[in-house]
């Protein structure tokens, strides 16, 4: 991976983390593709949804930011699969439940995005102040 390609990469995990403290609908909507995949086989039923259906959820969401809730979010790693794909695992925390997702990035002309969310949620934490 050259770390120009780190570098851009990173920057699209660091977004997204800041999205969803801050629940910035067009951060979001910026480093995920429109066609991408949010699902966890976490909730009952399974769940699966479309950006289309995923983004209102995070807008009616009050924001961790705003409940002045301590970030808690990392990168695992970062794995490039070819020059226009890759796989990172990251965690992050949203009240009391702990993240861990699988973010499957294509870069489409010229720029990374995430194509895939796939997670497991753990009920870990209480909620902080």
């Amino acid at each position: 991976m050259t770390n120009d390609t780190f570098e851009q990469l990173n920057q699209v995990i660091q977004d997204y983390f800041d999205a969803l403290y801050d629940c910035d609908v067009g951060k979001l909507q910026h480093v995920f593709h429109p066609r991408a995949i949010y699902a966890t086989a976490d909730e009952t039923p399974f769940l699966y949804r479309t950006m289309d259906e995923y983004f209102p959820v995070v807008a009616a969401r009050q924001s961790p930011a705003s409940r002045g809730e301590r970030r808690r979010d990392h990168i695992d790693g970062i794995d490039l699969a070819g020059d226009n794909t890759a796989v990172a695992r990251v965690r992050c925390s949203i009240g009391s439940r702990d993240f861990v997702d699988f973010l499957t990035f294509v870069r489409v002309d010229g720029t990374w995005r995430i194509i895939a969310k796939v997670f497991q949620i753990t009920e870990t934490r209480q909620q902080e102040a």
